[in-house]
């Protein structure tokens, strides 16, 4: 049955960056398609909550949470080595973990910052989390999956790595040129990379069981301010951001036996915004 292929009965998924907004959401469609999601993320606050908010939605659900910084190598094995112990195999990884400033959730610019006068030391670390994460990541629970020759690795992008950021709707009627806030640098060259990563991946892999793809969300309503969603909504066809649940389906199919004759594909699921 088409349906059964969705289903991921007892398959080991690594969620990066899992405590946040949307890593909730991919545990979620883990949890729905019957799997078991490991969520790392750096804050332990941050996953106390997380893993409360699934235990009282799935009561049932068997979940794992580490405390972690995936720019740790011996972090990553650490736990790769407590999961082979605990489980024997290790099947998803989703590479979710970023560094990504709301912009637009904030009155005033973070530090005024631009390209221009934009500091090395963020941008090391931007893609220090965003990109040299996702591949510390990947050698370490990827060449485990070469060695079961069976995985399935997803990487998450965004609209922003397919097209670039439209910097107006960051803008402030009440600031001078200098002061206006900006989507930064990194984020574009960081999701822009992760598609260059999954190309690379899903041929280097891809006869050794392993699929490599990745997805391009579009923006999430959490709370933006009314100017912000005017100026976006309008670059949007269908006139609206996304929910907050609307990426699960993908995500499970993209993890999933669904989607067995896929890999080195980027899924575009952002309301039609990259078709203008």
């Amino acid at each position: 049955m088409v349906l059964d292929k969705f289903k991921i009965l007892k398959k080991v998924c690594v969620i990066t960056g899992g405590a946040g907004l949307l890593g909730q959401k991919h545990a979620e469609a883990v949890i729905e398609g019957e799997g078991i999601p490991v969520l790392l993320d750096i804050s332990q606050e941050a996953l106390e909550r997380a893993l409360h908010n699934l235990e009282m939605e799935y009561p049932d659900a068997e979940i794992c949470v580490y405390q972690a910084d995936i720019t740790h190598r011996k972090a990553l094995e650490r736990i790769r080595d407590d999961l082979l112990e605990k489980y024997g195999h290790i099947d998803i990884l989703i590479n979710n973990a970023a560094n990504n400033p709301k912009v637009e959730d904030k009155g005033d610019n973070f530090g005024n910052i631009r390209f221009d006068n934009f500091p090395l030391e963020i941008w090391n670390a931007d893609i220090l989390v965003g990109l040299t994460g996702a591949f510390m990541c990947t050698q370490v629970f990827g060449t485990l999956m070469e060695e079961q020759q069976s995985g399935v690795i997803l990487n998450i992008s965004s609209d922003l790595g397919i097209i670039a950021p439209d910097q107006r709707i960051y803008r402030k009627d009440n600031l001078e040129e200098k002061e206006q806030m900006i989507k930064p640098v990194t984020y574009s060259v960081i999701k822009h990379g992760l598609i260059g990563l999954t190309k690379y991946l899903a041929t280097y892999w891809a006869d050794k069981g392993i699929r490599v793809n990745a997805v391009c969300p579009g923006g999430v309503y959490n709370g933006q301010d009314r100017q912000f969603l005017e100026k976006l909504t309008n670059l949007i066809p269908m006139g609206r951001m996304a929910d907050k649940d609307e990426y699960k389906a993908t995500v499970l199919y993209l993890i999933s036996e669904a989607s067995s004759y896929m890999t080195g594909s980027t899924v575009i699921v952002d309301g039609g915004r990259t078709c203008w």
